[in-house]
C-alpha cells in the first residue's frame, strides 16, 4: 500500500480508566501504520485531573494547540471524586468544555446501537430494543450550560440565587439541524427535532428554525417535532420509532444518556464531536467514549475499551475520510463479541471474562 500524509492523533487518555482504555486504541494505531501503511503520527497530552495535578490547570496552554493542530483528538475519560472540591474553574470537566468551546466543537453524535450479541443486557424487553441503531445530534457549544448571565448571588434576607441563562440563536440551531439531516440522508431519511415549545420562547425558536431548514435544503427528509419529555417517555415505550434525533445542549445531555442505556451496555458505546469544516475541507473534531471514568476499577483491568476503540472508528470515518478501514475495526469489534469474549461489565453466564487488554488484542487479531 502506497504511504499517505503523516496526519496527527492527540490521544488525551485523561482520568481513572481513560488511560486504560486509550492505551488500546494507541495499539491499534501502531497497528494500522505498520499494517495498513497509514503512517498516523500518534501524540498524548495530560488532561483533566491528570493535568491538574501537574500543572494546577485541567488543560495547558501546550495540549490545547496540540489540539488545534491535528486531524482527530481521541480522549479517555475526565474527572472524580478526587477534584469534586476544587473550584469550578479548575475541575477536570472545564478541559471537555474549552476543547468543544474553542474548536468550535457544535455537533455530538451519541449512536445508541444495541448488539445483537448482547440484547439480553438491556432492562427493556428483547423485542423492545433488538436491532436499536439511533443518532442522537446534540447541539454542543449553545444553550444554557453557556448561556450569560450564569452564576450564584447573594439576593435579600440572606438567601442566594443560582442564574443560568438558556439561548440560542438562528445560526447555532441551522449549523446543528443541517449536520442532522446530511446523517439522516445517509441513513433512513427520518429525523425528530425535540425542544420545550410549549413553555420555553428558545424551543419556538429551535422548532421554527428547524423546520425552515427541513422546507428550504432537505425536502426528501421526514421531520417530526417533538417535545423533550415525550420523547424521554417513548425512548423506553417505543424507542425503534426514532432514527436520527437532534437536540439542544440541555436535553441532548439528558436524552442521549437515557438512549444508551437502552442499549445495557454503556461500556460499547462512543461519541464524536464535530466542529466545521475550513475552506480546504478540513473539519476539527474530537472522539470519546461515553461512559465516565470509573476510578472505582481504574488500575484494575476491568474497564471495556470498546466505547473508545468505536470512538477511533468514527474518527477514522468522519475526520480521516478511512471508511473501509473503520468498517473492518468495526467487524472485528463484531467479531470478539461473537466469539463470546466479554469484560467483566457485560460479562453474563456462558461467556469468557478478559481484562482491558485482552479484548484491545482480541480486536486487533480479528483487524484484516
Amino acid at each position: 500500500m502506497i504511504k499517505m500524509k503523516s496526519r496527527k492523533i492527540l490521544l488525551l487518555p485523561g482520568d481513572g480508566i481513560g488511560p486504560e482504555v486509550v492505551m488500546e486504541v494507541k495499539k491499534i494505531i501502531e497497528w494500522l501504520n505498520k499494517k495498513k501503511s497509514l503512517d498516523f503520527k500518534i501524540e498524548q497530552g495530560l488532561v483533566g485531573g491528570a493535568s491538574y495535578e501537574k500543572h494546577k490547570n485541567p488543560i495547558t496552554d501546550e495540549v490545547f494547540y496540540k489540539a488545534l493542530e491535528s486531524e482527530a483528538v481521541i480522549l479517555g475519560a475526565v474527572g472524580g471524586p478526587k477534584w469534586d472540591n476544587l473550584e469550578f474553574s479548575k475541575r477536570p470537566e472545564r478541559a471537555l468544555l474549552k476543547l468543544r468551546k474553542e474548536l468550535k466543537l457544535f455537533a455530538n453524535l451519541r449512536p445508541a446501537i444495541c448488539f445483537k450479541q448482547l440484547v439480553e443486557a438491556s432492562s427493556l424487553k428483547p423485542e423492545i430494543v433488538s436491532g436499536l441503531d439511533i443518532m442522537i445530534v446534540r447541539e454542543l457549544t449553545g444553550g444554557i450550560y453557556f448561556g450569560e448571565p450564569r452564576g450564584i448571588k447573594p439576593i435579600e434576607n440572606g438567601e442566594r440565587k443560582g442564574i443560568n441563562t438558556h439561548t440560542y440563536t438562528s445560526s447555532e440551531i441551522i449549523r446543528v439541524a443541517k449536520v442532522a439531516f446530511e446523517l439522516a440522508q445517509k441513513r433512513n431519511k427520518k429525523v425528530t427535532s425535540c425542544e420545550k415549545s410549549n413553555v420555553m420562547e428558545s424551543g419556538i425558536l429551535w422548532r421554527e428554525e428547524v423546520q425552515k431548514v427541513r422546507d428550504e435544503e432537505y425536502s426528501d427528509i421526514d421531520l417530526k417535532h417533538m417535545l423533550a419529555d415525550n420523547c424521554a417517555m417513548q425512548l423506553l415505550r417505543d424507542p425503534k420509532q426514532f432514527d436520527v434525533i437532534v437536540t439542544d445542549n440541555l436535553f441532548g445531555d439528558i436524552l442521549s444518556d437515557e438512549a444508551a442505556m437502552l442499549t445495557g451496555s454503556l461500556g460499547l458505546l462512543p461519541s464524536a464531536s464535530l466542529g466545521a469544516k475550513d475552506k480546504n475541507g478540513k473539519m476539527r473534531a474530537m472522539y470519546e467514549p461515553i461512559h465516565g471514568s470509573a476510578p472505582d476499577i481504574a488500575g484494575t483491568g476491568k474497564a471495556n475499551p470498546i466505547a473508545t476503540i468505536l470512538s477511533f472508528s468514527m474518527a477514522l470515518r468522519y475526520s480521516l475520510n478511512l471508511d473501509e478501514v473503520a468498517d473492518n475495526l468495526e467487524q472485528a469489534v463484531q467479531k470478539v463479541l461473537d466469539d463470546g469474549l466479554r469484560t467483566k461489565d457485560i460479562l453474563s453466564h456462558g461467556k469468557k471474562e478478559v481484562s482491558t487488554s485482552q479484548m484491545g488484542d482480541a480486536i486487533i487479531s480479528k483487524l484484516k
